[in-house]
């Protein structure tokens, strides 16, 4: 029996008993059998959750890219390692080999050698989906330095926020890039951004859209020369179990985003684990994850699970709807794709339109079909399993987070016996648990819950960027001894998980965990705003949208709604950028609050998803007449 490759239901316990039983024992064999190591480490596992503090694999030496590149050189080294399927369906895609991927990581990791990155130094990436952007991943990892992958979505405010945040030395960027029709000038955001990160020394820049841009004398440096004249090979960084090996940054319910930092050996072999059992890859698969990098699904399940496993992985650069609906579908025709791992925003989208945009196209390569980012709804898990997997491809609907790493709950395909909206069994070595209100666990199935963790896992966030009193506070202090997830769920008869919603402040919109304390401070900027909050409502594709209650300024009472709708949202555009727009805004002469001043949500919410049936108690607020106000002007 492989713990490595679970084939089966029966294996599957069997693997996951041994793997609660025995959890250092069990990593330790998945370590030492399936990835190369400079030097062995002395303790499998060292972690107190009241600190909190965790070291796995302390003492091991090893480079990440090594176990990524390398190590598949002699075997299949001339085997697709990223298919690279463009914007453009007319533009030829690019098969780049194990071989040519390593060279050109060498010639980049030397590129950022000779601008005098080192170990330890932070690069922030902000690239499009084109291979420079795994590619400048894996240079960083190659010589220690720490990747900062901001999406690029994100506004010129943000990209700031992140860089001054994490001290970053250098940006990688371009020109700029496609998005379906459209092209996006990412170097007029960089050089915005950078006119408040006085830590940036230099800028690379990819040719992609062939726009003309300015490019600042001395900062600023065309990428194409530089790897060109750079030598082809590198001698990997040997770093230490425990050194970072980059950050993320994830919505916080409060202010800043949160730099979550990932090290080296467990958040290796964790995602390249979870990767080779969910997806159940075999040697000559195609995979596509239809994320972007600068998402931890992109990091985990694009670039460093599917290469640490030798995997061919595909990166789409384009959107599904351009030129038309099809894309997707005309793309696992094309390269005859295997595993298809999207998202329930998608699929609701791509469910929304005619199925003859999926009928024209031959699908029958595909043998595992995944969801992420949010539970997926019933309506679409039908539509994804009879229309693409057509019903023998089972679904895996993946639960797990940026501070994770990799998938925690989630079916191993053809093992695990799926229902839909359930992310069902934890995957060996997880331990989940629900607890109540008071802090106590709650025992038995059939019961509802904050779901927390109560051991540790290999790929866990070791901490917030230069703040580890806040990540103690955030995941560590609402339940004594247990990671709190921040989501709530429901455990059925058989122990299946459904992932029932964030219990915080933080909506779900099309995948994206969107903070309201950072959209209703963008709002509260408006010269004619004085106060706002922002809730979600259920939407039939995005799963959410939000929905702001915005209080105007005397001054702005006269003003023009329409007008100010779209300030309000060009304001939050610039800071955070379009995916946090709002949907609807309401204005209001006041917000439901008690008495200690506190916005009753809860209230907001109902009246924003049209379910007002059961407001509860009104009387003891100290405005309770709002209520009658808002509910008589809900859009």
């Amino acid at each position: 029996m492989s713990q490595y490759h679970i084939k089966n239901l029966e294996e599957y316990f069997q693997v996951y008993r041994k793997s609660v039983q025995h959890p250092e024992l069990f990593w330790e064999e998945i370590a030492e059998e399936n990835f190369v190591w400079r030097k062995k480490w002395d303790n499998v596992l060292s972690w107190d959750f009241s600190k909190p503090e965790l070291k796995w694999f302390e003492g091991a030496k090893l480079n990440i890219t090594e176990n990524c590149l390398d190590r598949h050189l002699h075997v299949r080294g001339d085997k697709t390692a990223i298919l690279f399927e463009p914007n453009d369906p007319n533009e030829e895609p690019e098969h780049i080999t194990y071989k040519e991927l390593h060279e050109r990581v060498c010639e980049m990791a030397n590129v950022l050698k000779d601008q005098g990155i080192q170990k330890g130094d932070r690069v922030c990436i902000y690239l499009p989906m084109i291979p420079e952007l795994a590619i400048s991943v894996l240079a960083c990892a190659r010589i220690g330095a720490i990747h900062s992958v901001v999406f690029a979505g994100f506004s010129a405010a943000a990209l700031a926020t992140r860089i001054n945040d994490s001290d970053c030395k250098i940006v990688i960027t371009s020109d700029g890039s496609f998005r379906g029709n459209k092209t996006i000038d990412l170097k007029g955001i960089v050089d915005k951004a950078l006119e408040s990160c006085s830590c940036v020394e230099t800028v690379l820049v990819a040719k992609r859209i062939n726009s003309e841009i300015v490019m600042k004398k001395g900062r600023d440096f065309w990428l194409a020369p530089l790897l060109e004249a750079a030598y082809k090979d590198c001698n990997a960084e040997i770093m230490n179990a425990e050194d970072p090996l980059f950050i993320l940054y994830t919505s916080g319910s409060t202010g800043m985003p949160k730099g979550m930092v990932h090290t080296t050996a467990g958040y290796m072999v964790y995602s390249a684990y979870t990767f080779k059992n969910v997806f159940q890859y075999s040697e000559n698969d195609v995979y596509w994850c239809t994320a972007d990098i600068g998402w931890i699904t992109g990091h985990s399940y694009i670039v460093y699970g599917p290469l640490a496993n030798g995997a061919t992985t595909v990166m789409f650069e384009g959107v599904p709807n351009y030129p038309d609906w099809g894309r997707f579908w005309e793309i696992v025709e094309k390269h005859k794709i295997n595993q298809f791992y999207t998202a329930p925003t998608a699929i609701r989208a791509l469910a929304k339109e005619n199925l003859s945009f999926v009928e024209k196209y031959d699908l029958s390569s595909l043998k595992v079909l995944g969801t992420v980012g949010e539970p997926i709804n019933e309506e679409a898990w039908h539509w994804y399993n009879d229309n693409i997997g057509k019903k023998k491809s089972p679904i895996v609907d993946t639960w797990w987070q940026t501070e994770t790493g990799g998938i925690m709950i989630s079916p191993i395909p053809f093992s695990t016996p799926t229902i839909p909206t359930f992310a069902t069994l934890p995957l060996p070595g997880i331990q989940p648990c629900l607890m109540d209100e008071n802090g106590d666990e709650i025992t038995g199935n059939q019961t509802n819950g904050r779901l927390c963790v109560k051991f540790p896992w290999p790929s866990m966030a070791r901490t917030i960027w230069g703040n580890h009193q806040r990540y103690k506070e955030t995941y560590f202090s609402t339940f004594k001894d247990k990671y709190f997830t921040g989501d709530g769920a429901l455990r059925d008869a058989t122990g299946y998980y459904r992932i029932t919603g964030r219990v915080d402040d933080v909506i779900i919109v099309s995948g994206h965990n969107l903070g309201t304390a950072p959209i209703e401070d963008a709002i509260n900027e408006h010269p004619a705003v004085a106060e706002s909050a922002i809730v979600g409502f259920p939407h039939e594709v995005k799963g959410n949208a939000l929905y702001g209650y915005v209080i105007l300024k005397e001054a702005g009472e006269g003003r023009d709604q329409d007008n100010l709708s779209k300030e309000i949202n060009q304001l939050i555009t610039e800071r955070i950028g379009p995916i946090a727009k709002l949907d609807k805004i309401q204005f209001t002469s006041g917000l439901p609050k008690t008495r200690s001043g506190k916005i009753m949500r809860r209230i907001l919410r109902k009246i924003a998803g049209k379910d007002t049936s059961n407001l509860g108690d009104t009387s003891t607020l100290l405005n309770p007449d709002v209520v009658q106000e808002i509910m008589e002007n809900a859009l």
